[in-house]
């Protein structure tokens, strides 16, 4: 073990203290510092990356996290601990003292019964929480009461290397979604595969039992799978820099995962970057090019909302290369025509986003033409003479027509 003399900011010294005595009252052996904190502080403090600073900490309780909330209860008071929030089946607590987000947790181990199934989960050592994590840099603890680091996985040497590197030889297999945790950590921060990691990745690709073909008995992954498969890849595309992200996905095989004919995807950069410009969610833009979008999508348990689009989309594509006005149409032409399909806005950004060769007049009806309404309301007919009715609503939506027209 290491000393770490090193500075926490936005942490208070009192802050700390309180924690420790806690601990102690509540007959806690040790109380840690874990996760991403302790691996920001050591590439800050010896690498010189940016860092903002902390704003939670994650805590290891060797003992009874509960009951080390209900003794900071009793020192604090409720003017301090303004939220005390305990999650049963996880063994954490969720809180908020002076000011400051902490998530307590007990200690655990867990073992996986089957590849990718959720873990079963039972108390342990510090140690063997630090064993169940994804990568050596994400395994290393601040021992609170004694101020050692606590480094059994040669984590500040991968750090130093920028290498991420896998805790055991099953840690794909026992968890999948680690590959795109990884694609998320390497684009954050610039780490890329140990030559172990990248061999353990592939040839665990290389087997993976589920073919997820119709009418496969192993058709379905797992559930659990699946739900965190998807989370994954929203904080991917949502709060890093997705391209660099899915790009190390692509080298590294693993968009596979998802579905193999995303690993045939050459326009992925250009169709996501319209995405975003568009404001459309990066997953379904992603998954157009899946070799089966929708299944794969309700596999992934996207939204109702999302699922239609991708449900038109193929009908819209048909549409857009054989039935749709020509590229010099007015702009009533192709608002009739869209509209009369009853194509979702969403379906036509995400076919925006696939440049087709009249992407031009679809972006304009979906960034202008759709929210042009007539100048004269129902009212306004009304009061000229008109009774409320299917001619009225035909007569609004003729001036509306005529007004595109004159703003073209």
């Amino acid at each position: 073990m290491d000393h770490l003399a090193i500075d926490l900011p936005g942490v208070s010294s009192d802050l700390l203290e309180e924690l420790r005595e806690a601990a102690l009252a509540a007959g806690s052996g040790r109380l840690a510092v874990v996760g991403g904190v302790v691996r920001d502080a050591l590439l800050h403090q010896r690498q010189r990356t940016t860092w903002t600073g902390v704003t939670d900490l994650d805590i290891v309780v060797e003992g009874d996290a509960a009951a080390v909330a209900s003794a900071l209860k009793r020192r604090c008071g409720s003017k301090r601990l303004t939220r005390c929030l305990e999650h049963a089946s996880f063994a954490t607590v969720a809180l908020t003292l002076d000011g400051f987000a902490l998530d307590l947790a007990t200690a655990r181990a867990e073992t996986y019964a089957a590849p990718a199934q959720n873990p079963v989960v039972r108390p342990g050592s510090l140690e063997s929480d630090l064993v169940r994590r994804d990568f050596t840099i994400n395994a290393m603890a601040l021992d609170l009461f004694s101020g050692e680091l606590i480094d059994r996985h040669d984590g500040q040497t991968h750090l130093a290397e920028r290498q991420l590197v896998f805790l055991h030889p099953a840690s794909v297999a026992d968890d999948p979604t680690r590959l795109i945790r990884a694609a998320r950590y390497g684009a954050r921060l610039g780490f890329d595969f140990s030559a172990d990691a990248l061999d353990q990745a592939q040839s665990t690709l290389a087997c993976w039992p589920w073919s997820w073909q119709p009418g496969d008995p192993a058709d379905q992954s797992p559930p659990a799978l699946s739900t965190r498969l998807r989370m994954e890849l929203d904080r991917l595309l949502d709060h890093e820099p997705w391209q660099q992200g899915l790009d190390l996905l692509d080298r590294w095989g693993a968009l596979s995962l998802i579905d193999p004919g995303l690993q045939r995807d050459p326009q992925r950069s250009r169709r996501l970057r319209w995405a975003r410009r568009l404001g459309v969610p990066l997953l379904p833009a992603l998954l157009t090019a899946a070799d089966r979008p929708l299944e794969t999508a309700r596999r992934l348990q996207l939204s109702g909302v999302q699922l239609t689009w991708l449900e038109q989309l193929p009908c819209l594509g048909r549409w857009a290369l054989s039935e749709a006005p020509p590229l010099d149409a007015s702009p009533s032409e192709w608002t009739q025509a869209l509209e009369t399909g009853g194509w979702s806005p969403g379906t036509v950004a995400l076919l925006i986003s696939e440049q087709p060769d009249n992407w031009r007049p679809l972006l304009r009806w979906w960034g202008r033409w759709r929210h042009r309404r007539a100048s004269l309301a129902a009212r306004d007919l009304m009061a000229a003479g008109w009774v409320p009715g299917p001619a009225l609503g035909a007569e609004l939506q003729r001036l509306r027509m005529v007004e595109l027209d004159q703003g073209r």
